[in-house]
């Protein structure tokens, strides 16, 4: 919901400029220029469908807390509206990083904006207390459209800690853990290295680093044959390669070769000191991770389209049970409406950020909703003597409970442009 209030330019100024203010959970946020959240994104705050006992966000993530064991804390819910620092500079993000751009996060003001990761509440959750705990929620991110990719997805952050004086209890439940997947169909690959280009932090005791590393990836191992050892057709393939994350040091990701390729399952590492000490923990380090739900979700239950997570549907939600892996089963297959939308972009004047891709898809979304599965940028187009840029956007609206109507497909695609050239000042080419 929006709001108008006044305020006045200096306390000397006989004139007024209105200032929009966005209503979030019950709360007024006053925007800024830096504001890029619309009504199709804030309206997903609070929907919490991971909670829902038989979605099948709140069916893996059950799994997965299974696996680790009531010596987890389940972290409650948290609101995703963060600050910056919360969300970058607690977790030592450097200045000019891609994600702190307005192009890939949805700021609510310069002061507030929503969660891109749920790291963003390790800082809070370790200075609670926690050593060993789970964080589940809703995430936002500016991004692409279509079948895979949807603005709000859902993440879980496990993570734990140890004391130097505990080195000795790691070792030895590293030991029982090898042995016990020594016993299992599963074949893991590690590519990993700890160097120069993935150190083990200055401030940690070597064996100690190595030992959590360990543990991580025992532990991890132990998930992935949990979620994806039933296939039988031979033992489970596991990858470990070497990452980068500004919040772990060493850092890794995993991939799970499940039905035919490889898949990107999480991204994980020993977590800064640096972010321990914010937290009020200075004689501590453990491990963390990240996975992203959607994605093994999609996978297990065979969900072909992102959006269906989102749907109110019965025909979907009937369809799954706690506690059980089962295929969907599609219900309908309405047919597509393809409409393109090309124009000039705009002049970019100095201080001003360049028209980007996620702006148009932001536009798209808050007008189709869930009724655009895709879109791609099929032309680029710039002229030989102006060097004007001029882009060509196809649009695929289908709804995924009855058939789109041209006539509405129409009036959709004429709204967007609309309003493109009122936010963005572009020139239809047609």
């Amino acid at each position: 919901m929006l709001k108008r209030y006044f305020f006045p330019l200096s306390k000397n100024a006989s004139n007024v400029r209105y200032l929009s203010t966005l209503n979030i959970s019950g709360k007024d946020y006053v925007s800024d220029d830096l504001t890029n959240i619309r009504q199709s994104i804030s309206s997903h705050v609070g929907r919490n469908v991971y909670l829902l006992p038989n979605h099948p966000i709140s069916i893996l993530n059950s799994l997965i807390h299974s696996h680790f064991g009531p010596t987890y804390t389940v972290v409650p819910p948290k609101s995703p509206i963060v600050t910056p620092e919360q969300n970058f500079d607690s977790l030592s993000f450097p200045p000019d990083h891609p994600g702190r751009r307005a192009s890939d996060s949805y700021y609510i003001n310069r002061q507030w904006m929503l969660r891109t990761h749920t790291s963003a509440h390790e800082v809070e959750v370790f200075a609670e207390g926690h050593k060993r705990w789970l964080f589940t929620a809703d995430v936002y991110r500016r991004d692409e459209i279509d079948a895979s990719h949807h603005p709000v997805f859902h993440q879980m952050e496990g993570a734990r800690l140890w004391s130097n004086t505990e080195i000795s209890s790691l070792v030895e439940e590293n030991r029982q853990l090898e042995t016990e997947l020594s016993r299992q169909d599963i074949l893991i690959e590690d590519l990993t290295t700890i160097g120069q280009s993935n150190p083990i932090q200055p401030c940690h005791d070597e064996m100690l680093a190595r030992s959590i590393s360990t543990n991580l990836k025992l532990s991890i191992n132990g998930l992935l044959l949990k979620l994806f050892g039933t296939e039988g057709n031979g033992p489970l393939k596991v990858r470990w390669i070497d990452a980068y994350f500004p919040f772990t040091s060493p850092s890794y990701e995993v991939e799970v070769f499940y039905q035919g390729k490889w898949l990107e399952i999480l991204g994980s590492g020993v977590v800064a000191q640096s972010t321990l000490n914010k937290a009020g923990i200075k004689s501590e380090a453990g491990w963390a991770f990240g996975l992203g739900l959607e994605r093994i979700a999609m996978v297990l239950f065979q969900i072909p389209d992102i959006r269906l997570f989102w749907t109110t549907d019965e025909r979907f939600l009937q369809q799954f049970q706690p506690g059980l892996v089962t295929s969907f089963k599609p219900y309908s297959k309405y047919p597509p409406v393809t409409h393109d939308v090309s124009f000039w972009l705009p002049v970019v004047h100095e201080g001003k950020a360049p028209f980007h891709e996620n702006d148009f898809c932001d536009i798209v979304r808050d007008i189709a909703g869930e009724l655009v599965e895709d879109v791609k940028l099929i032309d680029n187009f710039a002229h030989p003597q102006t060097g004007r840029m001029s882009h060509c956007y196809r649009i695929q609206y289908r709804s995924m409970g009855r058939t789109l109507r041209q006539e509405e497909a129409n009036l959709i695609t004429q709204d967007i442009k609309n309003q493109l050239i009122t936010m963005f000042s572009v020139e239809s080419r047609g």
